[in-house]
C-alpha cells in the first residue's frame, strides 16, 4: 500500500512538472503593427495625465509576450485571431480563440503564448500614463 502511494504521488508530481511552463521575461515572435493614442486630459480635464491607446497585437505561431504587469494600465481585449493561452502569475491560464474577450485590471499580471498554428491577432485598448517628458 506504501509502495503504491508512492507511485501515484511521483506520477502526479512529474505531470505537474512536465505541464509547468516558467513565464518568460522576454518577448517572441511579437509586433505590434499599429498603435493609435488619444491624450484623455485635453478630452477631459479629470483625466489630465491619462491616454487611451488602441493597439493591435500580433504574436506568430509559437511566440509570446513574456510577463508583464497591469498596474496603472487596464485594458479591454477581443482576439480576432488564433490560439491564445493566458497564463497569470499564479499559474492559471486560459484558452482564447477567435470572438473571445478579456478585461485585465489593474491587479493582473500575465503572459500569453500562441499554442496555434496560425498568428494570434489581439485587439486591446488600455489607459495608460501620460509618458514623463
Amino acid at each position: 500500500m506504501m509502495l503504491r502511494a508512492a507511485i501515484v504521488f511521483a506520477l502526479t508530481a512529474s505531470a505537474h512538472v512536465a505541464l509547468a511552463e516558467e513565464a518568460p521575461k522576454d518577448n517572441q515572435g511579437y509586433t505590434t503593427p499599429k498603435t493609435v493614442v488619444i491624450d484623455l486630459g485635453k478630452e477631459i480635464p479629470n483625466l489630465a495625465g491619462w491616454q487611451l491607446r488602441l493597439r493591435v497585437l500580433n504574436i506568430a505561431p509559437g511566440g509570446h509576450i513574456g510577463l508583464h504587469s497591469h498596474k496603472d494600465r487596464p485594458a479591454v481585449v477581443y482576439f480576432h485571431q488564433g490560439t491564445d493561452t493566458v497564463t497569470n502569475e499564479d499559474g492559471k491560464s486560459n484558452t482564447f480563440h477567435p470572438g473571445d474577450t478579456t478585461a485585465e485590471g489593474v491587479n493582473t499580471v500575465h503572459w500569453h503564448k500562441n499554442t496555434g498554428n496560425d498568428a494570434v491577432v489581439i485587439y486591446t485598448a488600455d489607459l495608460i500614463k501620460v509618458p514623463a517628458k
